[in-house]
């Protein structure tokens, strides 16, 4: 068994090393279901657990060592034959604890624990759609989905909303109209009082092609 190691401290004796893996399984009762359902969100760092004593060779230097890991919070390598198999680069110390014991001079007794450390993903990349067309949703069991499509789908349809929404605000200009001519007292002053109201409705009536096309844009998104 090769010696246990934390960046450059030796910890030539170990007594006892336990390596922990949580899956980060959640129990999820399902009605009708006999048993329960255990759904993974995602793997929790591997932790690993060592006790043992620092030998009065090196235990000042040693202990000083690792009071500064400890202390520091930063990363830190771990090798050790109990790790072999795991895909672990750098980890931290979660909690280190040092008792002086009577026995040999200068012997420390030491028990800490180690967590994985992963490194952070890369940034999230914003295009259009939210990125959608970059990461391919056959990926998550959407088949022949062309994200493509779909964001000139939704472009359509922004451009025929604002043009419905130009249409709201017409009508509402031609009511504020109509009440205006509503309240006048002697509508004999006006020439055409209701000339302003034709002409906004000739406005609303031309927009009846973009309201269809809007009607085609939702057709085609929602097949």
């Amino acid at each position: 068994m090769g010696t246990p190691m934390i960046d450059d401290v030796e910890l030539k004796a170990v007594q006892h090393i336990r390596q922990e893996i949580d899956q980060g399984f959640v129990r999820q009762r399902i009605a009708g279901l006999q048993g329960t359902l255990h759904q993974k969100l995602g793997r929790c760092s591997h932790r690993v657990l060592l006790s043992g004593f620092l030998l009065p060779a090196t235990a000042t230097d040693d202990l000083r060592k690792l009071q500064d890991k400890a202390a520091s919070g930063a990363e830190v390598t771990f090798s050790a034959d109990i790790t072999t198999a795991l895909s672990v680069d750098k980890m931290v110390i979660e909690s280190f604890t040092a008792e002086q014991q009577i026995g040999p001079a200068g012997q420390i007794a030491y028990a800490l624990v180690l967590a994985e450390s992963p490194p952070l993903p890369p940034p999230a990349e914003v295009s259009s759609f939210g990125g959608l067309a970059d990461v391919g949703l056959g990926d998550l069991g959407i088949d022949g989905f062309d994200a493509g499509a779909l964001g000139d789908v939704l472009g359509d349809i922004a451009d025929q909303a604002g043009a419905v929404m130009d249409a709201v605000d017409t009508a509402l200009a031609a009511v504020e109209q109509l009440q205006a001519l509503a309240s006048l007292g002697d509508l004999a002053n006006v020439g055409n009082p209701v000339k302003p109201i034709t002409d906004k409705v000739d406005e609303l009536s031309e927009l009846a092609p973009a309201v269809a096309g809007l009607a085609r844009a939702v057709k085609d998104l929602t097949g």
